[in-house]
């Protein structure tokens, strides 16, 4: 799929890091670092615009590294970029460990995954088919 790309960044376009790869990772580009302390939110940008092809979008997704190691999430995970959007790339971050963070230029902040969808057309009905489940909710599967 080919997506037309504006890079306003310093920084090279992201890229798969191997060839089964699903998400792109997205760097940081800023002008000075940001301390991000804990409990607060920002909004990084990327210097990224882009055209998504119809039906498609694409979900900024946290850096499983960042999480575990640091404690660093995206906030609205997955973020969704709509195919009609030509606004900035930035990413939501927040610190939820008990360090301040500093975010450098060219970090790797978050990941991109770009996919197909489908709209959904609504068709009204009295009654929904039965299942197994029904109407079991959170947990209902069991433990194991």
């Amino acid at each position: 799929m080919k997506v037309r790309v504006i890079n306003k960044s310093h920084h090279p376009l992201p890229q798969y890091a191997t060839i089964d790869s699903a998400g792109m990772d997205l760097r940081a580009n800023l002008d000075a670092p940001i301390v991000l302390k804990p409990m607060e939110r920002c909004l990084v940008p990327t210097g990224l615009y882009m055209a998504l092809p119809p039906g498609t979008e694409a979900q900024v997704r946290p850096r499983s590294g960042l999480a575990i190691k640091k404690g660093i999430t995206v906030l609205n995970s997955p973020g969704t970029i709509d195919a009609d959007y030509r606004g900035e790339v930035c990413v939501i971050l927040i610190n939820l460990s008990a360090e301040p963070f500093e975010i450098q230029d060219g970090e790797r902040i978050a990941q991109m995954v770009v996919a197909r969808y489908e709209q959904a057309q609504w068709t009204e009905v009295e009654s929904l088919d039965e299942t197994e489940r029904g109407e079991g909710g959170f947990g209902h599967s069991g433990e194991k």
